[in-house]
């Protein structure tokens, strides 16, 4: 094999090494277990939850099939998170082809949307707690 090749090789292999990496680390050191992950400054500091509190455990849960528990840790992240695993197949697609990578130009609305969205969701989880 040229070493061309071989780079282009380890460049497809890097991000899905990554991944798997990820992946690897959540499924064997769950993030309720090891105190490594790390904890949220928000809710350290003011004791309310953020819109990504828990999201590391949600992942983990839902890498363990564990849907329902995931909805529970934290549903903002389990429901977005098929969208980001397609957006990222995309990104990845496009770091195959050598295509430039770039971020999604959405219309203002729909980033007022998405912060009220999450705005709401922290809010609403934090109702029982206050």
């Amino acid at each position: 094999m040229t070493r061309a090749r071989l780079a282009a090789i380890g460049r497809a292999a890097a991000p899905l090494a990554v991944v798997a990496i990820a992946v690897g680390v959540l499924l064997r050191f769950p993030p309720e277990s090891y105190t490594f992950y790390p904890a949220c400054p928000i809710y350290r500091s003011l004791h309310v939850q953020c819109p990504g509190c828990g999201a590391t455990r949600a992942l983990a849960a839902l890498l363990h099939g564990r849907v329902a528990e995931a909805m529970r840790l934290n549903m903002l992240t389990t429901m977005l998170t098929p969208f980001a695993a397609i957006y990222g197949a995309i990104c990845y697609r496009r770091f195959l082809r050598r295509e430039p990578l770039q971020v999604p130009r959405l219309p203002h609305s729909a980033v007022y949307i998405t912060l009220a969205l999450a705005a709401i969701f922290s809010i609403v989880r934090n109702l029982g707690h206050i």
